[in-house]
C-alpha cells in the first residue's frame, strides 16, 4: 500500500468519528500516501486533521441508478495512481466508486450486495460505537488500533478568523463563550425545545456568561426560534441591560467547517442536541454536554473525558424516528436546570 484513498462518510458526525480509525491507518503506514475522498460539506475537515497528504472534493454526486452517467463515477479519484482504497461509507455506490475509478484493491466491510466488488471484504459486526465500529474495520484489516477519541487540530490562522468573526458580531473578547447548536441533521425529534435553549441561553447570560449559536444553512429555522423565544425573558432592550443579559450572537449559516472549529476553541463548552457540531467539538477539544432523545447514545454519544450526556427515560427512546408521533417526552423531559447544571460543571 503507497496510495491510499479514504471514501469518507457523508455526515459531519460520523466523518469526525472515522478519525481514530484513519489515524490507525496513518501509524500503521508512516510512509503512504494517504488521501480522503468526500463531499464537499464534509472535505474542509480533513484539512485539520493531521496524516492527511490530500483531501480531494468529490462534487459530482452520480446515483447509481442513472446508467447513462456511470463513466462519471469515480472520475475524481481515478488516474491518481491509487493501489488501495478504504471505503468507510457502506453503500453499494463507494464500491462503486472504487472500481470505477480502476483501484485494484477496494477494502471495506461486506454490506448489501457489494461483497463482489470489494477485494478484502471485512464481516460487519453490529453493537458497537460509531468510533468503534470503524475502528474494527481497520483492525481487521490488519491496522493496530490507538486511542479512541477522534481529534483535529485548529490551525493558528482559523483560530485568529474567528476570533474577528466573534468580535465582530459583538463580542467583547472577555466574557466566556458558550456555544449553542440549537439544530440537528436527519429530523425534528432529535432536537431539544427552542424555548429551553432560550432559557438555558438566559441562565447562562446571568452568570455574565456569552451564548452564540453555531450550525449550517439548514438549522436556521431551529437558530430563528429559539432567537424568537429569548426575548420572552427580558421584553425589551432597555430591560435586557438592566438584567445584566446580553443578546446570543447568531453565527448560524455563517461559517465553513474550519471557521466552526477555530469558533468552537475559543468557547467553554458546547451545548448540543445529538450533530455534528457535538463530535466536532470533542474533536477540538471542547467540552460538550449533549441532550439525546430518539438517538442512541451509547452509539453516538461524544467520546472522551469532560463530556456531559443527558437523556430521559421513557419507554419508547430511543425511536430513532425523524419526527416524532406522540408528544416528543423523550426531549421535553430533559428539563433546563438538569442542562444548566452540566453545562457549568463542563465550563
Amino acid at each position: 500500500m503507497d496510495r491510499l484513498v479514504i471514501l469518507a462518510p457523508n455526515w459531519l458526525g460520523d466523518a469526525v468519528m472515522a478519525l481514530p480509525a484513519i489515524a490507525d491507518v496513518r501509524r500503521a503506514a508512516p510512509a503512504a500516501t494517504i488521501a480522503v475522498a468526500a463531499r464537499p460539506a464534509i472535505a474542509p475537515l480533513f484539512r485539520l486533521v493531521p496524516g492527511v497528504n490530500e483531501t480531494i472534493v468529490l462534487e459530482r454526486p452520480v446515483s447509481i441508478v442513472n446508467a447513462a452517467r456511470w463513466h462519471e463515477l469515480g472520475v475524481e479519484i481515478g488516474g491518481k495512481g491509487f493501489d488501495t482504497a478504504l471505503l468507510l461509507p457502506n453503500s453499494i455506490h463507494a464500491a462503486l466508486l472504487a472500481t470505477r475509478a480502476g483501484i485494484p484493491n477496494v477494502w471495506g466491510y461486506r454490506t448489501g450486495w457489494r461483497g463482489a466488488l470489494l477485494t478484502r471484504a471485512i464481516r460487519r459486526t453490529s453493537g458497537l460505537h460509531q468510533v468503534e465500529y470503524y475502528q474494527q474495520l481497520v483492525h481487521a484489516l490488519g491496522f493496530p488500533n490507538g486511542p479512541i477519541e477522534p481529534r483535529a487540530s485548529v490551525p493558528a490562522d482559523a483560530r485568529a478568523a474567528a476570533a474577528r468573526v466573534l468580535t465582530d458580531a459583538g463580542w467583547d473578547g472577555r466574557s466566556p463563550l458558550v456555544a449553542l447548536a440549537p439544530g440537528a441533521a436527519y429530523g425534528g425529534a432529535k432536537r431539544w425545545p427552542p424555548a429551553y435553549f432560550a432559557e438555558l441561553a438566559r441562565a447562562l447570560s446571568a452568570d455574565g456568561v456569552r451564548c452564540l449559536m453555531i450550525g449550517s444553512g439548514a438549522d436556521s429555522a431551529a437558530g430563528g426560534e429559539v432567537a424568537r423565544a429569548f426575548p420572552t425573558f427580558a421584553r425589551g432592550t432597555s430591560e435586557r441591560a438592566t438584567a445584566g443579559i446580553e443578546p446570543i450572537i447568531d453565527l448560524i449559516g455563517r461559517t465553513d467547517l474550519p471557521a466552526l472549529a477555530g469558533v468552537l476553541a475559543h468557547c467553554r463548552t458546547l451545548v448540543t442536541n445529538d450533530s455534528g457540531a457535538m463530535h466536532l467539538a470533542a474533536a477540538v477539544g471542547v467540552g460538550v454536554t449533549a441532550v439525546f432523545g430518539p438517538t442512541d447514545e451509547r452509539a453516538t454519544r461524544p467520546m472522551g473525558d469532560g463530556h456531559e450526556v443527558l437523556t430521559h427515560s421513557v419507554w419508547c427512546r430511543p425511536c430513532m424516528l425523524r419526527e416524532c408521533p406522540i408528544d416528543h417526552r423523550c426531549m421535553r423531559g430533559i428539563g433546563v436546570a438538569a442542562v444548566l447544571g452540566a453545562a457549568r460543571r463542563t465550563l
